[in-house]
């Protein structure tokens, strides 16, 4: 049967455009239309939040959008609407059922139509819901699909509209094929592909010549062998970051989209915003991170707010180390890497013993909890501190994929990257200080409860300052500052 997906997160559609030669790409601005007229085929979406792709077995082949839960949404640009007879071709195993509203220009925007979704007995076994345009603008337009269900669960996949045309004649398909896997598999990397070429479906393959190159280079700088004794033996270095800025941006998440996220706690380069790009990272020099100059990467959080206020950072430290067995094994990240820890959908309660925790550090420590349960609240000589730790392993393929977590995983248990993510990377960490020590009425994150805690990473160090830390820290198991000294 169709599992519950495991994260809901906008990504870049499956037609995309370059941009310069950053290696980062945006989705542009033109619906894929079939040869039925009309037709608009769901995964051209050039934004969604919610939404995976995957095959499917409907008659007319090619690929649907699945996983979609009620608040969900999918957008299409330059839809031409010729008719007010509209259809849309679903599929649903869920009972709850619910509705695909259709609104123009945003997700509140005029409301164009409403197709009831019902449960058409399979995730794969495919009906066509019909219904009627309350108008016809003129000239192309931009429409979102608005997903509405009284269930917290995934209830339609989809795999077409039609906006006017009458659509192909298809019958019900009478072999479902149920969809077993909540995440899109990897697809065969091309040895010819060019920097940061997006699959079709989310994934961002790397330029493996320029990753040869900046690998060559790693294996030719020298190690610095003059550890001192009384250095602690710990396979780690740091950026030692405060503040940039606020904003409700996301680059990753809602690329070209400014405004469109919850508002986030910018830490590194100042530039970051919704239009973020390798290429812009790297030609601006301003950072609040140490090592300036060095690490001009882009790192964020969701804002904490306590009474309606935003809580002031007392600084993060992301460290960069390794909890592998072999940490001569450890290579640097590839320019542009890009990724995220954590679930902003997740609205999980977080009582006291469950993963995930927020934690009081300093004398006396936790001292009780919020009245929901979900908080710590520290003595008044201990303050609010949460530790996001990343995955260790990558597939050594992908930039980025269409989750953002799905060209990494962890290390098994062995402490060896292996089978689907073959490449050891540093274990990325954000120790996070916060200047409260929370009360009974507890704290608010701007993507909900504590359990929504997620942190976004953005690459862009120099390549020598990188790969020296990695070889003389990491690799030698020797704790290392912000400058890559023992």
């Amino acid at each position: 049967m169709h599992s519950r997906k495991r994260t809901r997160i906008v990504l870049a559609a499956a037609v995309a455009a370059a941009l310069g030669g950053s290696g980062i790409y945006i989705a542009s601005a033109s619906a894929e239309e079939t040869a039925v007229p009309g037709r608009v085929q769901a995964e051209s979406f050039t934004a969604q939040s919610g939404a995976q792709t995957e095959g499917t077995s409907d008659a007319d082949g090619g690929k649907n959008v699945g996983w979609l839960a009620g608040g969900d949404w999918l957008k299409y640009d330059n839809v031409s609407i010729t008719g007010t007879a509209l259809s849309a071709r679903i599929a649903s195993d869920n009972k709850a059922g619910g509705s695909i509203e259709l609104h123009l220009g945003s997700q509140s925007g005029t409301l164009l139509a409403t197709f009831p979704v019902a449960s058409t007995g399979g995730w794969q076994k495919w009906s066509t819901a019909t219904a009627t345009a309350a108008g016809v603008p003129t000239g192309p337009q931009t429409v979102f699909a608005v997903l509405r269900s009284s269930t917290a669960g995934n209830f339609v996949n989809l795999n077409w509209f039609t906006f006017g045309a009458a659509a192909a004649s298809l019958a019900p398909s009478a072999s479902p094929a149920p969809s077993t896997s909540p995440a899109p598999s990897a697809p065969t990397p091309s040895a010819s592909g060019s920097a940061g070429t997006p699959s079709g479906d989310g994934w961002v393959t790397m330029d493996q010549a320029a990753w040869k190159k900046q690998v060559a280079e790693f294996d030719a700088l020298p190690t610095n062998t003059t550890i001192p004794a009384a250095n602690v033996r710990v396979p780690e270095f740091n950026a030692s970051c405060k503040v940039s800025h606020s904003a409700k941006d996301d680059a990753m998440v809602f690329p070209n989209m400014p405004g469109a996220s919850h508002m986030h706690t910018f830490l590194g380069n100042s530039s970051t915003d919704a239009s973020t790009t390798l290429a812009s990272l790297l030609a601006n020099k301003s950072t609040s991170c140490a090592p300036a100059n060095e690490d001009l990467s882009a790192y964020w959080i969701p804002e904490m707010t306590e009474d309606g206020k935003p809580v002031e950072l007392e600084g993060v430290t992301v460290y960069y180390g390794s909890r592998l067995k072999d940490t001569t094994k450890t290579m640097p990240f590839p320019q542009g890497f890009r990724m995220i820890q954590g679930d902003a959908k997740k609205q999980a309660g977080t009582p006291e013993g469950a993963p995930g925790q927020f934690w009081c550090a300093g004398q006396g420590g936790e001292v009780g909890r919020s009245d929901d349960g979900n908080w710590p609240v520290c003595a008044n000589t201990a303050t609010i501190t949460y530790q996001l730790t990343f995955p260790d392993c990558w597939d050594g393929v992908h930039l980025d994929s269409p989750d953002h977590k799905s060209h990494v995983g962890y290390a098994d248990g062995q402490g060896v990257c292996s089978g689907k993510f073959p490449v050891a990377i540093p274990s990325l960490s954000f120790v996070i200080g916060y200047q409260t020590h929370g009360s009974k009425a507890g704290l608010k994150l701007s993507s909900g409860n504590a359990s929504s805690m997620h942190g976004d990473a953005f690459f862009a160090w120099d390549n020598k300052a990188l790969g020296s830390r990695v070889k003389n820290c990491i690799r030698q198991r020797a704790k290392c500052d912000s400058y890559g000294n023992f």
